[in-house]
């Protein structure tokens, strides 16, 4: 049986469409999205890229913030003309085909044969200008990369690429020169500063305003290391913690039974 027909509504007309903003924190935390100068840089990047109708690719280790940055930029950009494409481990240039044919929400039924098929994808990607993003960029192959370039040389296509890709992405696309050579931008995210630490947490999340800079400085050397998902891990246990000991703020205990939780110290 189709699994579209027993799925939400909702959830079928949106998808390939940006997810809600409370969806953006690991952990479904309750905190805010933080103006950081890598969320301030990917603004501005992904806005170049757009106006050229470009090819940019981010890229960074796995809990750098790229997905909520790239998520809140574009909501702040183009929210109405993005189109996410969520690809299994290892897509070919079938599965990018007919992911892109569920993203658009075309009518009907796929096209059998691929040339028919990549007709179809490229009068509609002709017709108004898109931002396709493809998450997880380095699990693609040369022919899949190759995919992408051939839609984006279309003389006709609207469309801005964006890929987001973990360990290995930036590798990944500089050995297929044909389209690393069309990429517009190359955005690299890194570990936050302990200095940086400091100053976002508070905007972060509440908690963090009670805690001084030492304790803060103190986790990031131990256990979080500048990575915003680590982070978002230990800011979580904290918040369950207080609320199963009856804390009102952090100490040192607590903090020792949060490490506890954590693998590898």
């Amino acid at each position: 049986m189709n699994n579209a027909f027993n799925a939400p509504m909702d959830s079928i007309r949106n998808f390939g469409r940006l997810p809600a903003e409370s969806t953006d924190h690991f952990h479904r935390l309750d905190a805010h999205v933080v103006a950081t100068e890598s969320l301030l840089t990917t603004v501005d990047n992904i806005q170049d890229t757009i106006e050229t109708q470009g090819m940019m690719c981010v890229y960074g280790r796995a809990g750098f913030g790229k997905t909520t940055s790239v998520n809140s930029a574009l909501r702040k950009l183009a929210p109405d003309l993005t189109y996410r494409l969520e690809l299994r481990s290892g897509p070919t240039p079938r599965d990018i085909r007919h992911g892109l044919f569920k993203a658009l929400g075309l009518p009907g039924d796929p096209p059998a044969r691929p040339i028919e098929f990549d007709t179809l994808l490229k009068e509609t990607l002709a017709e108004t200008p898109r931002v396709l993003v493809c998450d997880e960029a380095q699990w693609m192959g040369r022919s899949s990369f190759e995919y992408w370039r051939h839609l984006w040389d279309d003389r006709d296509s609207q469309i801005t690429v964006i890929f987001a890709g973990g360990d290995g992405c930036y590798e990944v696309l500089k050995r297929e020169p044909m389209l690393a050579s069309r990429i517009f931008i190359w955005q690299k995210f890194t570990r936050m500063s302990r200095q940086e630490v400091v100053a976002t947490l508070p905007a972060f999340h509440s908690m963090w305003s009670k805690v001084d800079a030492r304790t803060i400085v103190g986790i990031d050397r131990a256990a979080a290391h500048g990575n915003f998902r680590n982070w978002a891990t230990i800011t979580k246990h904290l918040l369950n913690g207080m609320r199963k000991m009856n804390l009102t703020e952090i100490n040192d205990d607590l903090i020792r039974w949060v490490y506890s939780k954590l693998g590898g110290m």
